[in-house]
C-alpha cells in the first residue's frame, strides 16, 4: 500500500499576478539547495484521517498558520517516491517572516552518534508562476501547472 500525503496550495493575487506560498525544507541536506527544493506544505495522512483535515493540520504544523476558506481540490498526484499527494488550493495570505515550524531529530553529522533538532521547514515565500516552477521540487511541478 502506498503512502498518502495531503497538502495545501495557498495562493493570493498581488497587482494582478497570482502568487503561491511555498516552503523550504529544513535540515542540513537542504540547507544549500534552492532551485527544485521548495514544496507546498504537506504531510502524511494518518490512518482513517480525512485528507483535507490532514492537509490543514500539516499546513499548521509546518508553518504555524491556520488556513480557512473555500478549499478547491486540485487532485491527487503521484510523486517520484510512489507517494500519492492530494492537494487543495485556497486563497489566503500570510507573512513568511512569522513562520514557525515543528521540528525533527536526526543524527548529525552522519555517523557521529549525536542527535540534533532541525525545523521541518526553515522558511517560506510567495512566488509568481515562473519563480514557483523553478523553486518547487520536480515531482510537484504538475500541481503548479494545474493550478496556473
Amino acid at each position: 500500500m502506498s503512502i498518502h500525503s495531503a497538502g495545501i496550495l495557498l495562493h493570493r493575487g498581488r497587482h494582478g499576478v497570482a502568487q503561491v506560498f511555498l516552503v523550504h525544507p529544513g535540515g542540513p541536506y537542504w540547507a544549500k539547495k534552492d532551485l527544485n527544493a521548495w514544496s507546498i506544505p504537506k504531510g502524511v495522512v494518518d490512518a482513517d484521517e480525512d485528507h483535507l483535515l490532514a492537509a490543514q493540520r500539516e499546513f499548521r504544523e509546518e508553518t504555524g498558520f491556520l488556513v480557512e476558506g473555500a478549499f478547491v481540490p486540485l487532485g491527487t498526484f503521484r510523486q517520484p517516491s510512489g507517494k500519492q499527494l492530494s492537494v487543495w488550493a485556497v486563497e489566503g495570505d500570510c507573512d513568511p517572516a512569522q513562520l514557525i515550524s515543528n521540528s525533527f531529530e536526526m543524527i548529525w553529522p552522519p555517523k557521529s552518534g549525536q542527535t540534533q533538532r532541525f525545523p521541518e521547514v526553515d522558511r517560506g515565500g510567495w512566488f509568481a508562476q515562473a519563480d514557483a516552477m523553478a523553486k518547487i521540487v520536480k515531482g510537484q511541478q504538475p500541481i503548479l501547472r494545474k493550478f496556473f
